[in-house]
């Protein structure tokens, strides 16, 4: 959304003429024009697939990087040595080709690295007054003129995500069953807000 956001800043809030928007992107007039009149809309940019010299090469290079990945920093192959191994085998390209290569498998696994361990997220839904969450906490508070340490009971609604704050001297059984919202039916709890 960023590129059309900065096309439709130059034209619409800072009045700068197509002419010099086309200039500035590159981009013909009449695609800046169309950019314009759709609004919303990200332009979408279609490469082409195209075949590389590296395609025969790909499972074979892919099946050099995972191996490296399993070895010490000091015991893994640089991309040129591998590059160079691909000459021996047959391959004409650039080194850049195979560096790309790499980079994209690179990213790609740390890609699916980073999602692999989440797991599946299935939200939670609660009815009105089914469920909610309590816990402790200390904090100090001046009454009095005196400072005093509090024990503060959280009880958090599960449904509206309301949360209720009671503080007590103590942490006992009495403050404990006074403070959760189980003695009282959560449908009597009024909350302000």
């Amino acid at each position: 959304m960023g590129f059309l956001s900065v096309i439709r800043r130059w034209a619409l809030r800072d009045k700068m003429p197509i002419r010099e928007i086309s200039r500035r992107t590159g981009l013909s007039r009449n695609t800046i024009r169309k950019y314009l009149r759709e609004g919303a809309v990200e332009p979408k940019f279609k490469t082409p697939a195209r075949s590389s010299k590296l395609d025969p090469y790909a499972d074979r290079l892919s099946a050099w990087l995972l191996a490296q990945t399993r070895k010490s920093r000091k015991d893994r192959r640089t991309v040129k040595q591998m590059h160079e191994d691909l000459a021996k085998l047959g391959y004409d390209g650039s080194y850049g080709r195979v560096a790309a290569f790499a980079r994209a498998w690179r990213e790609d696994r740390l890609r699916a690295e980073q999602t692999a361990g989440r797991g599946t997220f299935v939200p939670l839904v609660f009815q009105p007054g089914e469920a909610f969450q309590f816990d402790w906490s200390e904090d100090w508070a001046s009454i009095g003129g005196e400072r005093v340490k509090l024990q503060v009971a959280h009880t958090k609604l599960s449904h509206s995500r309301a949360f209720l704050v009671r503080a007590y001297p103590l942490q006992t059984h009495e403050m404990l069953f006074d403070a959760c919202p189980v003695s009282t039916p959560l449908r009597q709890i009024r909350l302000n807000g």
